[in-house]
């Protein structure tokens, strides 16, 4: 085979039309072997060396390869775990710029590069071959018809996120083939669309869809890596989510399913875990990065390199403080950009990715690149502001351009729906996009990615449900998934048929949905959780494949309504300006007269004193959101804002009914006109429109929404 010393980059394998290019960074190697397979997953006998080395990368040019080709590396060097070395070339190992990758691990001792069960565990080298066992890479041909495609681009003001699960959203879906079901055309099937357009998001966040492993141990105990935060390839489609093929088929059924789903105007965002990946601790497997360059691609426990910083909980980290590692992390943002034309990003962990040694550093090398980046820089960038390290929590902190999953918002809202003490302070922040930790850095209320249940936790049906999780499926008895999940029964644990508890816990479901699509920032709805979608209390289903996770589509009456509810209360917020606005109320007089862009009110009209917020026993409020902020600074004749709608909301958290007055608005003639009350079982009301100064039950624990209504509107009717 003719062979030519190729380049140094870009770094992967890469075709060019006449052969393959294939670079490899490696830092501490002393030499380095290209492995081929034929289709068959036999390696040729004939292993070729990598002999041209520039700036620690090896690299030749191979002019008879071609797309579709099987491939992977073996790489020599010392085999010291003390030192941080875990060289083995028995190895197979696969490219981390691999951009498909075939098969998963066939879990076998040889996949391990220290000889388990030896005395010395993991300081022993295991001389098996790992070749008949590891996952391959494929050579891939790029080449695919863009032509029409046109990023969305929808404002973040507008954005409505919807968190899924690629193939437990279509799984059981009764409109989708069942050979498709699971998979990436499933999601751009015309019954997913359609469903996907009448619910009114305008975003889909794919949970993990990189290449990932499922961990012996979930395997041996029949379970499988169901969520996906085990990444081993930062560049390659999952394969077992594709109906066509993994031998490169993988990217073409990508990249058709982000057409569709941009043609009908809904952004794709990807749930990326760079953080850590899928080798595990000092124990786990040698597939990748710990064979190729292990103290280049980990983050070593200092004066111990023998073992790993572990900030994830998963065992191991990456090094971001090594360039090689944060150029790895930036061309894979960079590829899933400009070659699978994804619209953004939510960085599992992110705290993580801003260690430049132990501490966070909100100002980190890798917030920095971002922010130069003339193309990252335009994409949705989301952050999980926390990790599992000291000083790991870091909701607020994050730099301009991001916008972060605002935990404290999640727990004030289930605090406040639960009825605890001292909650309207905390409340009336996050209702007004959490100005307390946003807006002293300049960010705007956008920032905050609100939500109330994610993939991570209860399903809402289940936070309404149950006070003690259910984890014993996953067969680690009881002890996995948080306990302080802010919960509620509803004065039953799980299922029950008394119709008194049903009904609770339905209305604090619209509870929850209503104050989450009324909140000022970016509402993130989990899947499901718009028909009441139930786990049976398992609030860690990370590796529950099966029909607990995936969408059951059966909709009985009641879950039909809390559908319809759910489109109800997102077609009010895309209808008024005012519960999305750009930038934070200021709550104050506007060009010196009495007006206000919000007030916040007792249940008795009255404007909100600073003992009423400081009473820990308060549970009701109102606010009054005074048109949309394009028009706010405009006065009519009379010197008065002019507002789109002007919009009163009213909480009642309380156990029983609380009647609130309706307020003056301005001065203005005219009366509050009901909107939405989450009593109703699809929140709609019968039209009903009340004076100033009438009053309006409230029932407990409940929501209602008014828009202000002009007597000149009464008039033109």
């Amino acid at each position: 085979m003719k062979v030519w010393p190729g380049e140094p980059y870009p770094l992967g394998a890469t075709w060019d039309g006449s052969g393959v290019n294939f670079a490899l960074f490696s830092e501490n190697a002393t030499a380095v072997e290209l492995c081929l397979f034929d289709s068959g997953d036999e390696e040729r006998e004939t292993r070729i060396a990598m002999k041209d080395q520039t700036d620690m990368v090896w690299h030749l040019y191979l002019p008879e390869a071609r797309p579709g080709q099987l491939y992977g590396y073996r790489v020599y060097g010392p085999y010291a775990p003390q030192e941080g070395h875990r060289f083995n070339p028995a190895k197979l190992l696969i490219d981390p710029y691999a951009k498909a990758i075939s098969g998963m691990p066939k879990w076998h001792d040889a996949l391990f590069g220290y000889t388990i069960g030896h005395p010395e565990a993991d300081l022993s080298m295991d001389e098996r071959d790992s070749a008949p066992y590891a996952p391959k890479c494929v050579v891939v041909d790029p080449a695919f018809s863009w032509a029409g495609d046109m990023p969305p681009k929808i404002p973040w003001d507008r954005t409505i996120i919807y968190e899924l699960h690629t193939k437990g959203f279509t799984k059981l879906h009764p409109a989708i083939p069942k050979k498709l079901r699971g998979t990436y055309t499933a999601l751009a099937s015309p019954a997913v669309i359609e469903y996907l357009l009448s619910l009114g998001i305008t975003a889909v966040e794919l949970m993990p869809v990189h290449h990932f492993i499922h961990d012996r141990h979930l395997l041996e105990k029949g379970l499988r890596n169901f969520w996906g935060y085990n990444s081993i390839g930062f560049f390659a489609p999952h394969g077992e989510y594709s109906s066509t093929g993994d031998r490169g088929q993988q990217l073409e059924e990508f990249k058709i399913m982000v057409k569709t789903l941009h043609r009908e105007g809904i952004e794709v965002i990807l749930d990326v875990v760079y953080n850590h990946t899928g080798e595990g601790n000092h124990l786990g497997p040698t597939l990748s990065f710990r064979g190729i360059d292990n103290t280049a691609y980990y983050r070593l426990v200092e004066g111990d390199p023998h073992h790993y910083m572990d900030y994830t909980g998963t065992g191991n980290t990456l090094d971001m403080t090594h360039p090689r590692v944060l150029q790895l992390i930036m061309d894979s943002l960079r590829y899933w950009v400009l070659e699978m034309h994804v619209d953004g990003f939510r960085f599992d962990l992110a705290a993580t990715l801003a260690r430049e040694l132990h501490e966070v550093d909100r100002l980190g090398a890798f917030f920095d690149i971002i922010h130069q980046d003339p193309l990252l820089s335009q994409v949705k960038l989301i952050a999980e502001p926390w990790d599992l390290g000291e000083g790991g929590y870091q909701v607020g902190n994050f730099p301009v351009l991001w916008t972060e999953w605002n935990g404290e918002y999640r727990d004030t809202l289930r605090s406040f729906w639960k009825g605890d003490d001292a909650q309207l302070g905390n409340v009336a922040y996050r209702l007004t996009g959490s100005s307390d930790l946003y807006a002293r850095t300049g960010r705007r209320p956008y920032a905050s990615i609100n939500f109330i249940t994610c993939h991570d936790g209860f399903t809402l049906q289940d936070l309404v449900s149950y006070n003690e999780k259910h984890n014993e499926a996953n067969n680690e008895g009881n002890r996995d998934g948080t306990d302080n999940n802010l919960s509620w029964n509803c004065g039953v644990e799980g299922p029950t048929n008394d119709a008194k508890v049903l009904a609770l816990r339905a209305r604090q479901q619209r509870n929850f949905l209503a104050s989450l699509l009324f909140s000022q920032g970016v509402p993130m709805l989990h899947s499901g959780d718009e028909f009441g979608h139930t786990k049976n209390g398992n609030n860690n289903t990370y590796c529950q494949d099966n029909e607990l996770s995936w969408l059951d589509w059966d909709l009985n009456r009641a879950r039909s309504k809390l559908l319809e509810f759910t489109r109800f209360v997102i077609q009010l917020r895309r209808k008024h300006p005012v519960l999305r606005r750009r930038n934070f109320f200021r709550g104050r007089l506007m060009r010196g007269d009495k007006h206000k862009d919000l007030r916040w009110l007792r249940p008795d009209g009255k404007e909100m004193t600073e003992d009423d917020w400081n009473n820990p026993h308060a549970r009701c409020l109102a606010m009054i959101l005074a048109g949309n902020e394009e028009a706010i600074d405009e006065v009519d004749e009379r010197g008065n804002a002019i507002s789109d709608d002007s919009l009163l909301l009213m909480l009642n958290a309380y156990h029983e009914p609380v009647p609130f007055t309706l307020p003056e608005h301005f001065g203005y003639e005219g009366q509050w006109e009901l909107v939405m009350d989450t009593r109703s079982s699809t929140g709609k009301r019968k039209h009903q429109s009340i004076a100033i100064h009438g009053t309006y039950d409230l029932v407990s624990r409940s929501l209602a929404l008014f828009r202000f209504k002009h007597a000149e509107e009464e008039e033109e009717e």
